[in-house]
């Protein structure tokens, strides 16, 4: 997609450099002045911006869209391009855009570089800068035309790519790698000794790593469907009382296993909840699967009670708690703390990522309240849609 967009804008710059070329010497074309107004028009057309320089790169002439790119309401005109193209690279060091155009030979473009704002801001730019002669024959004047767009989305869209690709195949090949380990142990154990306490043990570890791996195929599934805004929210009435009881069920013999109390406290008053079932419990299972996973000793509860105009939910643990600094970062997709007790545990980063979506779209609320090595408690309010 790339070598398109650079052959595109490869395209315009050179078909602009011609134009330049005939019409910018008002001593030879007749009717010079009408010509440039209409290239000045037919430039400030194009969506990217576009700036012509003389062979000493003062600028000669600039779009609108260049004013944009630059954030700049002023006339460029006689400006040299480095006091208005100021960028830095890739490592934030300067770019001396001034001598890298007097260098170009030939049609040249760069889409590592950022222009750097007077606020301290940056955006990714693709630039492109082409020589041209700006009138016929040898004593026609030279110059450079630069074109400039912002890529600041795209590059981030790639960054988000080459980041998920990298997480997913790092978390893939952990699991898959001990279930097939396990899988073999336990085929080598009942060849050699029969000792079926020690297959069903690997073939336990198996097991719950294919569970893992089955949980995060939801969460990218899930988050697929939400990033294509494809996720539907079907209301029902959700009777609390069961719902509440039900995750208890499920989710009990997981904190035993950990010699942890998952308890539950569901308020008498409690009605009926107009929501989807579907999102309400996947909220609530995500939270109750991490205080169960992040938390070593104590306990882990589950409450619930009426507020006005729906259910406020609260899933609390005594596990290793979260920094104020990461309680910022939670929701964002593929973080994961750096705090060695967290990366201990299997996990993507995606899980709390597609929470907070799934509770946008049934307009729920999330407040955090959170000390390190003291614990963490999550406050859910999700309204009625009805």
């Amino acid at each position: 997609m790339a070598s398109n967009t650079n052959t595109h804008a490869t395209q315009k710059v050179m078909s602009t450099a011609k134009n330049l070329a005939k019409n910018l010497k008002a001593s030879v074309v007749p009717n010079a002045e009408l010509e440039r107004e209409r290239l000045i028009s037919l430039i400030n057309s194009m969506a990217d911006g576009v700036i012509a320089t003389d062979e000493h790169t003062k600028i000669v002439l600039s779009n609108g869209a260049a004013l944009n790119v630059l954030d700049v309401n002023d006339t460029l005109n006689g400006k040299q391009i480095n006091h208005v193209l100021q960028l830095v690279d890739k490592d934030n060091q300067p770019v001396d855009i001034r001598k890298i155009i007097l260098d170009t030979k030939t049609q040249f473009s760069n889409r590592e570089w950022r222009l750097k704002y007077a606020d301290g801001s940056t955006a990714n730019l693709y630039i492109s800068i082409a020589p041209v002669r700006l009138g016929y024959g040898q004593r026609g004047r030279k110059g450079y035309v630069i074109l400039l767009r912002d890529i600041t989305r795209e590059k981030s869209l790639e960054e988000e790519r080459d980041e998920f690709i990298s997480v997913v195949s790092h978390e893939l090949r952990t699991p898959i790698a001990i279930s097939e380990g396990n899988i073999s142990n336990a085929q080598f154990i009942a060849d050699k000794s029969g000792d079926m306490k020690a297959v069903k043990e690997a073939l336990k570890q198996a097991h719950d790593q294919i569970e893992f791996l089955s949980g995060m195929i939801n969460d990218l599934a899930t988050l697929s469907r939400a990033e294509r805004g494809t996720l539907q929210v079907e209301i029902e009435s959700i009777n609390v009382h069961e719902l509440i009881q039900d995750l208890a069920h499920n989710y009990t013999p997981s904190a035993e296993a950990k010699n942890l109390k998952f308890t539950t406290d569901a308020d008498s008053r409690l009605e009926l909840l107009q929501s989807s079932k579907l999102y309400v419990r996947e909220i609530l299972q995500n939270f109750i699967t991490n205080a169960i996973k992040y938390t070593e000793t104590g306990s882990v509860m589950l409450s619930a009670s009426p507020k006005p105009r729906g259910v406020e939910f609260q899933v609390s643990d005594t596990g290793i708690g979260i920094s104020k600094g990461d309680q910022e970062k939670i929701y964002d997709k593929f973080f994961r703390s750096e705090d060695y007790r967290t990366r201990q545990n299997n996990g993507t980063g995606l899980g709390l990522y597609v929470t907070m979506k799934l509770a946008r779209l049934i307009h729920a609320e999330i407040d955090l309240q959170s000390e390190l090595n003291k614990g963490s408690n999550f406050t859910i309010f999700i309204p009625n849609l009805q």
